[in-house]
């Protein structure tokens, strides 16, 4: 994502950064962190037109969108789910979040291997059909969801460029997937108020979970 620091100008309205992000521009509008981040990596100031954002903030928005098991806890989703309730935007383009961490090149700011979005969580099976999934839930606030990163991907968001926001590829969905996935989820009811699901995981079923991703995944049909 340091491909963001060549921008002279963006067309976004917010920059939405996510941790250690806030060091690559500073003209970011908001900073989404998990609970446990370490205060010594916090920008030293915020600017009048900077907002910093904590779980007490994301976590209720997220459970709107049916909480952390289905929507995938990491703070990529997290922090596109809270822009979809927060900011109301049109389109959300997503930088430097492709969940690919490679075992010998030192991509990320925690460095090479054993990522943390690659540690054993019930809710990260799939990450393809969670993104399948903010992309729908997204769309159904008609908000486009796209990828502006040229990387391999585990993303499955249509790619884009700065220069080419306006025309992006569709995604057809498949509207009887989207209903059956979306009844599957009532039915199984996984929701975790306080948006800490790690504690009660042991209680999930991963078949289940792995039922709804295919039909996440199912839902898509790239055009």
């Amino acid at each position: 994502m340091v491909k963001a620091q060549d921008w002279d100008t963006h067309p976004f309205d917010h920059v939405v950064v996510i941790n250690n992000a806030w060091r690559v521009r500073d003209d970011w509008t908001h900073l989404v962190h998990p609970s446990d981040f370490p205060k010594d990596r916090m920008p030293q100031a915020i600017a009048v037109n900077q907002t910093v954002i904590q779980a007490s903030d994301y976590v209720p928005l997220q459970n709107n969108y049916g909480g952390f098991v289905y929507a995938g806890g990491t703070m990529a989703f997290t922090a596109s789910y809270w822009a979809l309730a927060a900011l109301k935007p049109s389109l959300i383009a997503v930088l430097g979040c492709d969940m690919v961490y490679p075992n010998t090149t030192n991509t990320h700011f925690y460095g090479t291997g054993t990522a943390d979005p690659l540690r054993d969580d019930k809710t990260l099976r799939s990450l393809e059909a969670k993104s399948a999934r903010l992309m729908i839930k997204a769309a159904e606030q008609h908000c486009t969801m796209v990828n502006l990163s040229t990387n391999e991907s585990r993303l499955v968001f249509p790619r884009a460029t700065l220069n080419s926001l306006g025309a992006t590829n569709r995604t057809d969905v498949d509207l009887t997937m989207v209903r059956q996935a979306k009844m599957l989820e009532e039915k199984t009811a996984y929701y975790v108020p306080s948006g800490k699901y790690w504690k009660v995981e042991d209680s999930f079923d991963t078949d289940i979970i792995d039922e709804i991703d295919a039909l996440w995944l199912r839902s898509i049909q790239p055009s």
